[in-house]
């Protein structure tokens, strides 16, 4: 766990927020470079980043401060509701944010909406790689109690109040799984059938992974486990974004053009 990266004066940069630029920066560089097999300018895309970080700050901010408002913000000072240095950010308001943002965005600039969701799919999956690698250095996201060779203990004192004894490390699973699901969509956009099938893969294959990991996830307060003490509140959006993906795929797979 190192928090800090580096300090620049008085100012502390965190690697939490270093690890999200650096994942946002290796999607939209991806996500360019894939533009360019559709037909899409990489402008375009890279034109989409500043919407896409915005929508995303906005909406994982958000639902994280509804979600945990009695915990952490009741009675703190009203700026504390914008440290996203201290961790804070749900990856599933984030996804809501930066989608409306980048259907906003396809709208104005009248581009198809399912070829730029798909460009933008596998770029999604890798720049959550560093994002959680950024949990990982913050101490936040972290696992259940396990006696596994590979678990991972926080240094005593440290300020997100992470366990001390060995937990699993979940930020670690999501991060390597998240790889493995950039590559598979890497792969499948060179095949891809239809417009809008990349992407709706992407929302079957986090849920699923998101799903699993969080089996091992042990930083929910008590009172936000449901149907009997395992289900997390990612395991209820999960449920709602597999849904949904299932539905988008056989939706757009029944539309298109024979």
């Amino acid at each position: 766990m190192h928090p800090i990266a580096f300090k620049l004066g008085g100012l502390a940069i965190h690697w939490y927020g270093v690890m999200v630029a650096l994942g946002f920066l290796a999607g939209l560089w991806t996500a360019s470079r894939r533009a360019l097999r559709t037909g899409i300018a990489a402008e375009k895309i890279l034109d989409l980043g500043p919407w896409l970080i915005l929508g995303a700050i906005v909406g994982a901010r958000g639902l994280y401060v509804i979600s945990y408002w009695r915990e952490s913000f009741a009675g703190q000072p009203f700026g504390e509701i914008f440290a996203v240095w201290h961790g804070g950010l749900v990856y599933y308001g984030g996804l809501i944010g930066a989608s409306l943002a980048g259907l906003l965005y396809t709208r104005l600039k009248k581009l198809p909406l399912g070829k730029v969701a798909d460009i933008l799919a596998p770029s999604i999956a890798l720049g959550h790689v560093f994002g959680r690698i950024g949990c990982l250095l913050n101490g936040c996201c972290y696992g259940r109690a396990c006696t596994l060779p590979w678990a991972i203990q926080f240094p005593p004192g440290n300020p997100l109040n992470a366990p001390t004894y060995p937990v699993h490390p979940t930020e670690v699973y999501e991060s390597l799984l998240n790889l493995g699901l950039y590559a598979a969509l890497a792969w499948l956009y060179r095949r891809k059938q239809f417009d809008g099938q990349v992407f709706a893969v992407y929302l079957v294959g986090y849920a699923l992974l998101r799903s699993l990991v969080d089996l091992f996830r042990g930083d929910y307060p008590a009172h936000q486990y449901y149907l009997g003490g395992w289900a997390t509140p990612a395991h209820l959006a999960s449920l709602v974004t597999l849904v949904g993906g299932l539905v988008l795929l056989r939706v757009l797979s029944r539309a298109r053009p024979k």
